[in-house]
């Protein structure tokens, strides 16, 4: 037996690896595994090159062994082993580094950047163990060998029995970290981290024909898309997410060149319109897990999607500020970005009434994938689409009567005349699409744009209002967005606009609001005698501050009178008395329309509606 010092100090070695190494200790198995998984990819190259001889009908896979009673926890592979010597290099050694010389160098990166350095893999079985052996035999018939150390110092290093290639890590699990002594937690972590590994993991094996390992060696992403069938797609979408709500749609992602990346992304069906919800892009390298949503490779808004994605080439073994800055990394995400957008406009273009059926569910990723991303952007463009008024969909150019955006001019000249306007001080000024925010509370509103034959479209997720801000400052030239009930004697004023100051005062002195703005305007509806306009930008900017959790201030409302409505055409003929009840009374009406009444304005209003009963019955 020979004993000697591990080639890093033991004052160092574990606050490297219970600081610097991962941000969770779940990931140990991980490594452990991946470790396993490479052994035995490196014994079948050696295979095909010739160089080795396997056994006939040996299964290559990883066996796992939880021993509760001897607080141990194992991982055996048969892959290539190893020798003494390689023991020494690649576990003892540590890649003949220092630890004062790796914290100098990695202590900035954090987290998990520091994967694949070092041979540091193998250690993370320290943040679960006391101690750790290896029983490993090599390939090459060198005689097999039992390596141990509980981390500090010293290590021991001999000969052993071991009858077949490969290796077996042995983990001899702390007190306070026990869980990992239970059989239910192991098969959670191989399920989370070892899913898709190219190799048969099991669990407590037993030998007997009847285990079935835990992990799918081929996953779907694997195959090409016109080998995919619908009902494997949304399998294992169920099988991978646990969601048994079927997905709206999907991309098969496969690239192979300027980099290697496969995966798929889903669309899920959205459970509540007015969230973002956010979904879980699982990331992978080589079929072994890294972890869920990483913004550095993955676009913020493609988070909302539910996805595994593939890919050997992101350097992960360097700090995410790194990611952020690698051209190889950018290539991938900016690829990712136009598939999705590419499976859009294609659905658009080839199928219309689905992507319309889909559109609810896809509303808020599209919206909000435009605001975080210009590139997205200036590809979905056209093929964002509103339900009008009248339950029909359109993109802003078909609302809008106008070519869609792109399409090139019948000749040079047109063109050149266009953009001269640009700065032509007669230039039409943008046109204006009205919208309608809550249906239900602007039926009223609605109803009087329908009666004047005037279109507008609805926009009521939550993510509309910054949407719609995000669109003017994008087509300034082109369009301005007015809620419905922002300027409606704008949009449906009659002929008289002469201002009547007597019915202005009579329903100044009955509302008694300073802060109220009154005027009279005759509308083509004639049935409403009055209506509330709040001015939209001042409304915007009051929804933002409340959206972010400010004060919402007091929106300027103004009190439109409708000079055209028969009641109003009467109310000067009226005692003092009536003339503020019906003012009054109006006012109420037009602010129901308008919001969802303070209980304050509740009661007022039905102490109105009693008062009205009583005079009926008299």
């Amino acid at each position: 037996m020979k004993e000697g010092n591990i080639k890093i100090s033991s004052e160092n070695m574990m606050p490297i690896i219970k600081k610097w190494l991962y941000s969770d200790k779940d990931i140990f198995l991980r490594e452990i595994v991946a470790n396993g998984i490479d052994a035995i990819t490196k014994f079948k190259k050696l295979v095909t090159m010739g160089s080795a001889t396997e056994t006939e009908g040996e299964e290559y896979c990883i066996k796992i062994s939880v021993d509760k009673d001897n607080k141990t926890l194992s991982v055996e592979d048969n892959g290539i082993g190893m020798t003494e010597e390689e023991v020494e290099k690649y576990i003892t050694q540590i890649a003949f580094s220092g630890a004062s010389d790796f914290l100098a160098k990695y202590e900035k990166a954090g987290g998990d950047g520091i994967i694949g350095h070092f041979g540091l893999g193998f250690y993370s079985a320290y943040m679960v163990s006391g101690n750790v052996e290896i029983f490993t035999k090599s390939y090459d018939g060198s005689p097999a060998v039992h390596w141990q150390s509980d981390g500090n110092k010293t290590y021991t290093i001999e000969e052993c029995d071991r009858a077949g290639r490969g290796t077996k890590i042995v983990m001899h699990i702390l007190d306070e970290e026990k869980e990992f002594l239970e059989e239910s937690k192991i098969r959670e972590l191989v399920t989370k981290y070892c899913s898709f590994m190219p190799y048969n993991i099991y669990v407590n094996y037993k030998g007997d024909g009847k285990d079935k390992p835990l992990n799918t060696t081929t996953p779907l992403y694997l195959k090409a898309a016109k080998d995919c069938t619908d009902e494997e797609y949304k399998e294992f979408y169920t099988d991978t997410f646990f969601d048994f709500t079927p997905p709206i749609f999907w991309v098969h992602l496969d690239m192979d060149y300027p980099f290697r990346l496969k995966g798929i992304l889903y669309f899920p069906k959205v459970k509540n319109k007015v969230e973002l919800e956010r979904g879980k892009v699982k990331l992978y390298c080589n079929q072994v897990y890294i972890a869920d949503n990483i913004k550095e490779v993955i676009p913020e808004f493609l988070m909302l999607l539910n996805g595994v994605i593939d890919c050997p080439d992101i350097p992960l073994n360097v700090s995410r500020s790194f990611l952020q800055n690698d051209r190889q990394v950018q290539r991938i995400t900016k690829y990712i970005t136009r598939k999705v957008a590419d499976k859009l406009v294609s659905l658009f273009k080839t199928d219309r009434k689905k992507y319309e059926e889909c559109w609810s569910d896809l509303a808020n990723f599209v919206k909000f994938g435009c605001i975080k991303d210009d590139d997205f952007y200036q590809r979905v463009k056209d093929i964002i689409i509103y339900k009008d008024i009248n339950g029909e969909y359109k993109n802003i150019n078909e609302f809008l009567g106008l070519p869609a955006e792109g399409e090139e001019s019948e000749n040079k000249q047109e063109s050149e005349d266009k953009e001269e306007k640009k700065d032509d001080k007669n230039a039409p000024s943008p046109s204006t699409i009205y919208y309608v925010s809550d249906e239900q509370q602007q039926a009223q509103y609605v109803k009087m744009f329908k009666d004047a034959g005037i279109n507008a479209i609805i926009c009521d997720n939550f993510i509309d209002p910054h949407f719609v801000s995000y669109l003017e400052y994008k087509m300034p030239d082109k369009l301005k967005f007015m809620r419905i009930d922002a300027d409606i004697a704008g949009a449906l004023k009659g002929e008289d606009g002469v201002e009547d100051s007597v019915l202005i005062d009579i329903f100044k002195n009955a509302i008694g609001d300073d802060k109220l703005t009154i005027k009279t305007q005759s509308l083509k509806n004639t049935a409403v005698p009055a209506v509330i306009n709040a001015d939209e930008y001042m409304r915007r900017y009051s929804e933002m501050g409340s959206f972010y959790g400010m004060s919402d201030g007091e929106v300027a409302k103004t009190l439109v009178i409708n000079t055209a409505n028969p009641v109003i055409a009467k109310i000067k003929e009226l005692n003092d008395e009536k003339q503020k009840f019906v003012a009054g009374y109006v006012y109420s009406l037009a602010l129901l329309s308008y919001k969802k009444l303070t209980p304050e304005e509740s009661d007022k209003f039905i102490s109105q509606n009693l008062t009205l009963l009583n005079e009926y019955v008299k």
